[in-house]
């Protein structure tokens, strides 16, 4: 069982606490750069190697500036993402949109910047030709149906919105080609949060052979392969880690025996990649406000679901740390839950944990990927700040703490003059 360590003393948070108030997320930028580089060091052998750090997973801009400085592209879903994107030094073939529904305006945005753009039905051809014009460059998110099994997050392939079927697949890239796009990519996006180290590996080969078939049946050489993202992090104590070099070995292997004899040689591999890169390096730090007994033993939080909504959502697990209290034997069972008016308001339930006391710190680990990125203000619930604890143990702000009249903000008053 692996040890789940926090990079930062009980001392040293409480210090934090006194100038932030709890509950706020830090991210360690030492051990975020490190991880960025491994993944790298992973897939040395493919030529032009990059990730998309997908943008929804943690959208703050000194977290993106620091991957843009390892080396990593952003993908962006929406208007406010690609914004984020440029405002945050990406420009060009560093930002791939990849977006469902997507509303018109979103096109034109990502043609401004160069994005590549990543279409999510062939529908979608006809929209962008007559808001943004055709780019060179078009990319396909392909949905391979029943072809490819799914997981409990984002659910099976054929039931799934996203994605170009199987039977549509080809005709996209030759209509796409007939209004005018010269270069290609291909991307799929089948599993989410996904440990097993050969779905990835079959990934690769499923859109290798899709690549070749698309080169045979229209001349059209797709130039990089997306994987998508997906691939997921030990969140439970007895989890392991994805083995990456496993997956870069499995890969290289069906890259020699598919795209090399094909004539494709070389053909780029990338990922889009988000809470693997960010998501063990964040932590979500809260105060204990209240330890009640009822039917069952209650740790009552001052962060609630509104920080962190995947174990309400998903009833994910999540580990807990009681800084000071480590050598200590977890010998009380309690649920540890917020205050939002939602029974499944609960970080944890039936957790073993040391005997806990009002104004203990607790430290929820893995936040940093879609933690404070899904917060929301039901409830009048304000979202917490955001810290990075820097490679020199100093601690920044990097996003503050909403307040009441950011809450109030949009609100119009009756009698209030309005301007229009």
């Amino acid at each position: 069982m692996r040890k789940r360590d926090v990079p930062l003393t009980g001392a040293e948070l409480e210090k934090i606490a006194a100038r932030y108030p709890t509950p706020f997320h830090v991210y360690d930028e030492k051990a975020i750069r490190e991880n960025a580089r491994a993944f790298y060091r992973a897939f040395s052998w493919v030529k032009g190697f990059k990730n998309y750090f997908a943008v929804k997973a943690c959208p703050n801009p000194a977290l993106l500036g620091i991957l843009g400085e390892e080396g990593m592209g952003v993908d962006c879903s929406s208007l406010p993402e690609l914004l984020l994107a440029e405002r945050s030094g990406f420009s060009g073939e560093e930002i791939m949109f990849t977006s469902n529904d997507t509303p018109p305006h979103e096109f034109v945005e990502a043609a401004r910047l160069g994005a590549v753009i990543n279409l999510d039905d062939i529908s979608h051809i006809d929209t962008l030709e007559q808001r943004a014009g055709i780019p060179e460059m078009i990319s396909f998110r392909y949905n391979p149906g029943d072809l490819r099994g799914g997981n409990g997050i984002i659910g099976e392939p054929q039931e799934a919105k996203y994605g170009v079927p199987r039977d549509r697949i080809v005709e996209a890239y030759r209509l796409a080609r007939e209004k005018g796009a010269r270069r290609f990519g291909l991307h799929t996006m089948v599993a989410s949060n996904e440990l097993n180290e050969s779905y990835f590996v079959e990934t690769a080969r499923m859109l290798f052979e899709l690549a070749v078939k698309i080169q045979e049946e229209t001349g059209i050489r797709v130039e990089f392969v997306n994987m998508g993202g997906g691939i997921g992090i030990p969140y439970r104590p007895e989890d392991g880690a994805v083995d990456l070099a496993q997956v870069s070995a499995g890969m290289q292997e069906f890259y020699r025996q598919t795209i090399v004899p094909s004539g494709l040689d070389p053909v780029r591999i990338v990922f889009e990649c988000g809470r693997l890169i960010t998501g063990p390096y964040g932590y979500l730090v809260s105060r204990v406000l209240h330890v009640t007994r009822k039917y069952k033993n209650y740790v009552g939080l001052d962060a609630c679901m509104a920080n962190l909504m995947r174990p309400g959502m998903y009833g994910a697990y999540h580990h807990i740390s009681v800084p000071g209290k480590e050598g200590l034997s977890r010998d009380s069972i309690y649920d540890v839950t917020g205050s939002l008016c939602e029974n499944n308001d609960k970080f944890a339930v039936n957790r073993p944990l040391p005997k806990i006391q009002p104004g203990d710190l607790l430290v929820i680990h893995d936040t940093g990927a879609h933690g404070h990125a899904m917060g929301f203000n039901y409830n009048g619930k304000l979202r917490s700040a955001e810290l990075l604890l820097r490679e020199d143990g100093s601690v920044r702000l990097i996003r503050r703490a909403e307040t009441v009249d950011d809450y109030f903000s949009t609100l119009r008053f009756p009698g209030a003059s309005v301007r229009v």
